[in-house]
């Protein structure tokens, strides 16, 4: 990290320490607070302690309209940016930046809260903590392990758009420090995450339902990021298929089959647990706190969501129609029957295209004709919904409806649960059979069960995949489950990188569903949105260019 942008960071994190002591530490702002009022050796309540933790949970990643005002699944093929001029995502849909204005670049943000969490860490022993869990662990531990979660996860947001990134351990820099550090090697990386999540499992709650600290790390958690990392390190493009193949900053310079069990292993772990179910209802995952969640950053009650990206004829709420799903997402969504829509058994209708679709679709996509505040929307040129002219509407003649309340039949909209959804039990059943069904030469029952009962959720009716099938059949059956059931919530993204598929993938036009209302009827033309464009270099995002220009030891990732 270079020694003015890291030292930049060590001064916002260690300003507290030059204000002096103020008599009412209950009102007084965290950042105004010296290091030994925060964590002071007779507050056995841990109060101001506890202020700061939580003031560490604002590091964690948000989901929805982030990048630049949209989803960074804009910037995939399942959606483009409704907005007419050059957004963040369309730049990073088109390869159209450089290392010195990457269009999601949190490295300082990740760096600020790996500090934070490594100073609570360090000090939150001084602080003598009265009570246990009922477990017996001592609150001090817990708290601890908290913190070390969250400084896990940040490291881990750095790895996958990175590669190797300088490992801080427990060291809390000053200003004075020689912060010219080199990057650790990949692997190195996630070893640290790993051997993190081991550390903390079993001194985080094991109670992910328990209300009064529902937003927290639990021991699920844990697993769940264990997971996620194991997956990740196990995919093509870490393990075996590196694109500077003896570079061990961008992944490993061997392959071998045991990282895929690695990562079956700890998904199998979450499952175990036996705490987790599968919502019923899909659209509740997002709007109710249920048993699928396993570890969400809390949002609260609002309509943000609806605001940003509702369809925009509407005359109640905002309805900014920001985000414009593909015609490609809307393909990868099957018939009600589990057959994908060019199967000659499927009973698709190309002149009625949205009926008995896979229930997902209805819950993710607004199209023509979908019911939304007492009316129909309307996406045909000349709608309510699509007007033309210089207003901010959709592209593709679709709207995203995930995510949004119940408002089909509403006057208006209201505060709705709009949480950051960053772990849940469907993922876990699918990073399951992917990494089982690498590492098995063909997919055997457990495998199938894990996907099924994805499905089974879905409506799928039969929910059941035919027998026998390859390890490639299995594979793209997943990979396509992993688009539908997680659209939206950055995976898509990261998945095809992970993959090693992007260059095929993301190299795509993308497609627009144009149609117009005639007397008899509505015609429809698939017409082009946008050209992709993906390099090799593209697989990982640039060490920010100000990181590497002013520190020797900062090496670049390759093409940047």
């Amino acid at each position: 990290m270079n020694p003015i942008h890291l030292k930049w960071i060590v001064l916002v994190g260690t300003i507290i320490s030059f204000f002096a002591c103020q008599s009412d530490l209950e009102v007084e702002p965290i950042e105004l607070q010296t290091l030994y009022q925060v964590f002071d050796k007779n507050d056995s309540a841990g109060v101001e302690a506890n202020r700061f933790l939580l003031d560490c949970y604002r590091f964690l990643p948000a989901t929805g309209n982030r990048v630049g005002g949209d989803f960074l699944d804009a910037a995939t093929d399942d959606a483009v940016s409704s907005n007419p001029t050059n957004t963040s995502v369309q730049q990073l849909a088109t390869g159209s930046y450089a290392s010195d204005n990457y269009q999601d670049n949190l490295w300082a943000s990740w760096y600020q809260g790996i500090r934070r969490t490594s100073i609570f860490i360090t000090h939150i022993d001084r602080v003598p903590l009265n009570g246990k869990l009922a477990n017996g662990t001592p609150f001090n531990r817990v708290w601890k392990a908290e913190a070390r979660f969250l400084r896990a996860l940040f490291y881990f947001e750095l790895v996958k758009r990175h590669g190797g990134i300088p490992l801080l351990g427990n060291k809390v820099y000053q200003l004075n420090d020689n912060i010219e550090l080199p990057r650790a090697d990949f692997q190195e990386c996630v070893a640290f995450i790993i051997g993190e999540c081991d550390a903390i499992k079993d001194s985080l709650r094991t109670d992910p339902f328990n209300l009064p600290f529902y937003e927290r790390p639990t021991k699920a958690a844990a697993l769940a990021l264990k997971s996620r990392v194991l997956l990740y390190a196990a995919s093509p493009l870490f393990n075996g298929e590196n694109i500077d193949p003896q570079n061990p900053l961008t992944g490993y310079t061997d392959f071998s089959a045991t990282r895929w069990e690695a990562a079956e292993n700890a998904a199998t772990a979450v499952m175990e647990l036996d705490l987790f179910t599968l919502e019923p209802e899909f659209k509740d995952i997002f709007i109710t706190r249920n048993q699928e969640r396993i570890f969400s950053k809390q949002g609260g009650p609002n309509t943000s969501l609806e605001n940003a990206n509702g369809p925009v004829g509407y005359s109640t709420g905002v309805n900014n129609g920001r985000t414009s799903p593909t015609q490609e997402l809307v393909n990868a969504f099957g018939m009600v029957n589990g057959l994908p829509i060019d199967d000659p058994n499927s009973g698709y209708n190309a002149d009625d295209p949205y009926v008995n679709r896979d229930e997902r679709f209805y819950a993710t996509i607004f199209y023509n004709g979908a019911p939304w505040l007492g009316r129909p929307v309307e996406t045909f040129e000349g709608g309510a919904d699509k007007p033309g002219g210089t207003k901010q509407q959709t592209k593709t003649g679709y709207y995203l409806r995930k995510f949004m309340g119940d408002f089909e039949s509403a006057v208006n909209y209201s505060n709705v649960n709009h949480d950051h959804i960053l772990f849940r039990y469907a993922e876990v059943l699918l990073n399951f059979a992917e990494a089982r069904n690498e590492r098995l030469a063909a997919p055997d029952q457990e495998v199938y069960s894990a996907v099924e009962q994805i499905r089974e959720r879905a409506g799928l009716t039969p929910f059941q995949l035919p027998a026998g099938l390859s390890q490639s059949a299995m594979r793209e059956i997943i990979r396509n489950e992993r688009r539908k059931e997680l659209a939206f919530e950055e995976h898509r993204f990261y998945d095809v990188r992970r993959w090693k598929i992007a260059e095929t993938e993301f190299n795509k036009e993308l497609s627009a569903m144009t149609s117009y209302q005639t007397g008899t009827g509505i015609i429809r033309q698939q017409t082009p949105v946008l050209k992709m464009n993906f390099e090799e270099r593209m697989y990982l995002a640039p060490i920010p260019f100000n990181e590497v220009i002013k520190n020797p030891q900062m090496t670049q990732n390759p093409g940047w």
